[in-house]
């Protein structure tokens, strides 16, 4: 496959580099250097078209989404939405580049310029390295993981080349190298060697008075800048491993006015009630986000899941939560669906939920089912996506939008908002009334975070009004037995 490629190229130029090697001592300059140009230029085309014909008889496997989404940051939001509606494919922001580097970002090309400055073959790898990393790193937040080693490495030496200005002024002066001030007489007469021992050695100082380093003040005020930066980047990294890159998703902290430290606790919650309260073979629709933990914490089967590579089984996931309640409830029929999960933070002001979410839901169910699902439909004339009154009521009647805000319209969360004003998009909801006819509530946890509903089983046949089942037949004639 296409993974083992990268390895057989590195095993590929070594035993090229050793045979140029052993080219280069029995050949001419002049004659190595054409040959060693002409046998690149063919094997570069080989390679190249090589891997053109493979990749066309199926004997590799195609270049995926993300290789492609590298170099066109556009292609995967057109043609595999499922690709950029992962947040790790997404570009990097500043705000993220400063969040993860701090002061790094500042000094990181003042390293790279140093380099360049006093170029060498180690020299090139380490700015080619640090070029590629910035572009990729750009291009794909993931990335940012191979950016980070270069940037410290450039860093460390702008902080060294600082130093050693400002540092190493005053090594040398405190132990001045001492000279003969008779050198230059001794050249000029060297027959008054004699006369040597009797001189007095000068400082060069003493010889150099013209010269004035830097005053003693702006050393210290620049290394004192320098040590304050290097403890900010310390004090930093401490509060976003341990705040930001420790803290498990499952649990979420908050902070209230008094600075007490707030736990929500919904996921495990509601997992736990997920574990206790259903049957052991159930199955559980929600988006692919959800389903490592559903499968690990409450232990019931998903239909999809971080693993899940089948793009059509997420898109026909995706087209129930779009659709209104009778279309998304022959889709879960289908599935063989016991209970649907999602993930509301419009009592909280949590902006992970579904409904942030779900516009990746439609895009990604508009690929496989154009004719069922229109992204635009979602949104309002004027192209806004938006929650109250006057969104779009293909939106307001959908499955994921009726599960979000179901008894959400009856609660008043502050004095200041109205009832059902949703805090995530700071917006009162536009439909209060919602009903079911196919799914019934079966779980909220505490702070709305987590909700699961149940889908309601198949009658075993229609009912019927009173009046349809009552028979008014009025026999013709008596019947009389003839016994």
């Amino acid at each position: 496959t296409k993974n083992f490629l990268l390895s057989l190229g590195v095993f590929a130029l070594l035993q090229a580099y050793a045979f140029l090697q052993y080219l280069r001592d029995r050949l001419t300059k002049q004659e190595f250097q054409t040959l060693f140009f002409l046998g690149v230029s063919l094997a570069a085309g080989i390679v190249f078209l090589s891997v053109i014909y493979l990749t066309y008889t199926g004997y590799i496997a195609p270049w995926s989404g993300r290789f492609y989404s590298l170099w066109d940051t556009g292609y995967a939001k057109i043609h595999i939405p499922i690709i950029a509606s992962v947040s790790e494919h997404q570009p990097t922001t500043w705000v993220s580049f400063f969040f993860d580097l701090h002061i790094l970002v500042c000094t990181f090309p003042a390293g790279l310029w140093f380099c360049i400055k006093n170029i060498n073959d180690e020299r090139v790898f380490v700015a080619l390295y640090a070029i590629s990393a910035v572009y990729f790193a750009g291009v794909m937040v993931r990335l940012m993981l191979t950016l980070t080693p270069v940037v410290c490495m450039l860093s460390a030496i702008a902080f060294s080349n600082v130093f050693e200005r400002y540092l190493g002024d005053d090594m040398k002066r405190e132990n001045p190298p001492i000279e003969d001030s008779s050198d230059e007489d001794d050249k000029r007469n060297p027959g008054n060697l004699y006369d040597k021992a009797g001189k007095v050695r000068k400082h060069v100082s003493e010889q150099e008075k013209t010269e004035e380093g830097l005053g003693p003040n702006i050393k210290n005020i620049v290394t004192m800048l320098m040590l304050m930066l290097l403890m900010m980047f310390t004090v930093h990294c401490t509060w976003v491993t341990s705040n930001a890159y420790s803290s498990p998703s499952v649990v979420l902290a908050s902070y209230n006015h008094d600075g007490t430290r707030n736990i929500l606790d919904d996921f495990r919650e509601a997992y736990y009630w997920l574990r206790q309260n259903t049957d052991e073979h159930a199955r559980v629709m929600s988006w692919w986000d959800y389903g490592y933990q559903i499968a690990g914490m409450a232990n019931r089967t998903t239909l999809v899941d971080n693993n899940t590579w089948n793009n059509s089984h997420i898109a026909l996931v995706g087209k129930a939560m779009s659709s209104n309640e009778s279309a998304a409830y022959e889709i879960m029929r289908s599935l063989d669906v016991d209970y649907v999960l999602i993930i509301f933070g419009g009592v909280i002001g949590y902006s992970g939920d579904d409904i942030n979410k779900f516009l990746w839901m439609v895009r990604i169910a508009e690929g496989e089912h154009p004719k069922d699902i229109r992204e635009s439909d979602y949104f309002t004339p004027q192209g806004e996506f938006r929650v109250d009154k006057a969104g779009s009521p293909t939106l307001l009647n959908c499955l994921m939008y009726k599960m979000s805000y179901y008894r959400f319209g009856e609660m008043q969360l502050d004095f200041r908002t109205p009832p059902g004003f949703d805090r995530t998009r700071n917006a009162e909801i536009g439909n209060k009334d919602i009903k079911f006819k196919h799914l019934e509530e079966a779980f909220t946890s505490e702070h709305w975070l987590v909700r699961i509903y149940k889908v309601k089983q198949l009658d075993n046949r229609e009912t019927l009004d009173h009046k349809p089942r009552v028979t008014n037949i009025v026999p013709k004639q008596k019947y009389l037995s003839k016994k």
